[in-house]
């Protein structure tokens, strides 16, 4: 019964947000271009080649992987479906995983890929996300590669410039949260 209240929350609330979600549109050529040319503009070892490569498979690819998790909703209510067991993938963390591993097929040369964390707060679940950068660069001096949040158009940015989300390495929150489950269950943090 819980469980029922709680994906009727969750359903309510993910209505009332839905306004406030983009409308899915087409993917077009400018739309690759632009991402294409800050790639480019993240260092000037950046090979123009990889950037026009990478722009145009995390655009196409983000609207793959919405057709291949079945996305028709915003994003939280899907969330309520993979959560309920009524979709098999879609959360945050499936796209952020999906898009770093067909990035990293392609074996980019002067291009790196990270992943990051936003860590969630009494309004906000936890967030994840794939980060492009050049290689040897840190995922702060990236792009952010988010599909989820427009249910499989790209939304990308700056790292430092995203506005909704602040990003940390992944491992770096993954770590903390350990040690957090730790302390509350009074064990000693191992060294």
């Amino acid at each position: 019964m819980t469980r029922v209240f709680s994906f009727v929350i969750v359903i309510g609330v993910a209505v009332l947000l839905a306004a406030c979600s983009p409308a899915p549109r087409d993917v077009t050529q400018d739309d690759i271009n632009t991402l294409a040319r800050q790639i480019r503009n993240l260092s000037p070892e950046v090979d123009p080649a990889e950037a026009d490569r990478a722009a145009f498979i995390a655009y196409t690819y983000s609207l793959q992987l919405a057709e291949e998790y079945n996305v028709t909703d915003n994003p939280i209510i899907h969330n309520a479906k993979v959560n309920n067991g009524w979709r098999a993938r879609g959360l945050c963390v499936h796209w952020a995983e999906d898009i770093q591993k067909r990035l990293n097929a392609e074996g980019f040369q002067t291009l790196e890929m990270h992943r990051a964390i936003a860590e969630g707060s009494e309004l906000r679940i936890d967030h994840s996300t794939a980060i492009i950068s050049a290689r040897g660069d840190t995922m702060n001096d990236g792009i952010v590669l988010d599909p989820w949040r427009t249910g499989g158009l790209l939304y990308w940015s700056r790292t430092l410039d995203d506005q909704r989300y602040f990003w940390e390495p992944q491992q770096l929150v993954l770590e903390r949260k350990y040690q957090a489950k730790l302390e509350r269950k009074g064990g000693p943090a191992p060294d």
